[in-house]
């Protein structure tokens, strides 16, 4: 039988070596920990939860919560173990993170077809022509010489080690009768939804940022950001100047609202925050330029003054903080296959999706997909009506050019056939056609696995 070696002892790694031994294989799963520490973790325990105990909202009419139930349903060990050892948090599945992870690293090392083995992998296990099976689930602190291979493997340009993301805003939730579609002069297809500000919206909107609260960076996040003068947080371009954001990101220069009549420039806007489309059904709206260390309750506060957003929904904040991830698009397939390489899987973090949840859900994908190469089936595809598939969906076929990671949203599923305004119950419709996915394949699953 075909070896399989899992990279990476976090939650995706996990979740994937569990998979592949549910599926009667043999798998070795590799952690650097303890042999080599990352500057994040404290414990040497697999699924180590190091920035929060919340896997997120537990309802199932909520995006997390709804991955959470596909997981359930899926059988995975991680929100097993997640159930198991809940602690109270009001709607959000958290947990005891201490006898969470030791219970998953007991589980693990004590499972006959599971080797643990504690060293640091420096370099992809792979040669042309190999029958070797590899999941790459290393995450977001991939060790600098492990980060350096793949960045030979995948190409210079396909490898991120600084998240320096802008929010991200459901469509739906933009005041179309404010915002004006144009691209900057004319120039090509209007693509950009253009929120217009006059000089006291400006000034005003300036120096609420100026103020703002930030969050802190680690101190390993602080040596990374000093690279990035590039890619500087909104905030930091308001504090260098009055105009500098009218320079930057928020020039109004070319921009025009054809509402408003004929091209007159004494109408034209002090300055404009554009938005640009993020995904291919032009559901979900990008802020451009809009990177920010600031605390997400400050961005949501200070966004909404912007003429257009007064009631945005955010399906991600803005964030600059260290992250190692792949350009997906241009590497993976919905199946979390390397393009190049199908006996090579990736899956968590390392692959640009973002939550606790996620990374589980990327993990049971290649780990069930890692499963299927060896029995002789063909790859799993979720479908893109579940949570679990638009996710994979939009990673595989984002913009490259702008591929920024991405946390479960609504925002990402394809339209229901039926629009329904109240939320709640749109959300409702979202979770039912999910769950019949879900079981329908569910059922699929079982049996050509136990055939073998």
């Amino acid at each position: 039988m075909r070896s399989v070696s899992v990279i990476g002892g976090g939650l995706a790694g996990t979740e994937a070596a569990w998979q592949l031994a549910q599926a009667g294989i043999s798998v070795k799963l590799y952690e650097m920990r303890p042999i080599n520490q990352s500057p994040a973790h404290h414990t040497e325990e697999l699924a180590e939860l190091v920035c929060s105990n919340s896997f997120g909202a537990m309802g199932s009419d909520r995006a997390p919560g709804l991955l959470h139930e596909e997981l359930r349903r899926l059988d995975s060990i991680v929100i097993q173990t997640a159930d198991q050892h809940k602690v109270p948090a009001g709607g959000a599945l958290a947990v005891d993170r201490g006898i969470f992870s030791g219970e998953l690293t007991k589980t693990l090392a004590n499972h006959p077809l599971i080797e643990l083995r504690r060293e640091e992998i420096k370099s992809i296990p792979w040669e042309e022509n190999s029958e070797e099976i590899i999941v790459l689930a290393t995450g977001p602190l991939t060790s600098p010489a492990l980060s350096e291979d793949l960045r030979k493997f995948a190409g210079m340009e396909y490898l991120s080690f600084f998240d320096a993301a802008s929010p991200i805003i459901v469509g739906e939730s933009i005041n179309q009768e404010i915002v004006f579609l144009a691209s900057r002069y004319d120039k090509g297809e209007a693509a950009y939804l253009n929120c217009p500000m006059n000089q006291e919206e400006y000034l005003q909107f300036r120096d609420e940022l100026c103020n703002a609260q930030q969050a802190e960076l680690k101190d390993f996040e602080r040596e990374t950001a000093k690279f990035f003068e590039g890619c500087l947080p909104i905030e930091e371009l308001a504090k260098r100047g009055e105009d500098t954001m009218r320079y930057g990101p928020l020039k109004p220069v070319g921009l025009f609202d054809r509402r408003l009549g004929e091209y007159d420039k004494s109408k034209r806007p002090y300055a404009v925050v554009q938005l640009r489309q993020e995904d291919k059904a032009g559901q979900l709206w990008n802020m451009v330029g809009f990177q920010t260390n600031l605390k997400w309750g400050e961005q949501k506060r200070i966004f909404r003054t912007i003429p257009g957003l007064e009631k945005a929904e955010f399906v991600r904040m803005g964030v600059m903080h260290r992250n190692t991830f792949i350009n997906s698009p241009e590497l993976l397939l919905p199946s979390l296959h390397f393009k190049k390489q199908k006996n090579l899987l990736a899956a968590g973090q390392l692959i640009g999706t973002e939550s606790y949840t996620a990374a589980t859900a990327g993990g049971w994908l290649a780990g069930t997909n890692a499963a299927r190469l060896v029995l002789g089936l063909e790859p799993l595809v979720m479908p893109p009506t579940t949570m679990m598939g638009a996710l994979f969906e939009f990673i595989s076929s984002a913009s490259p050019k702008h591929f920024q990671p991405m946390p479960p949203n609504f925002g990402i599923l394809p339209p229901l056939d039926v629009k329904i305004r109240n939320k709640r119950d749109r959300y409702g419709a979202y979770r039912d056609r999910s769950l019949a996915e879900i079981d329908k394949l569910q059922e699929k699953l079982m049996t050509p696995i136990l055939i073998q």
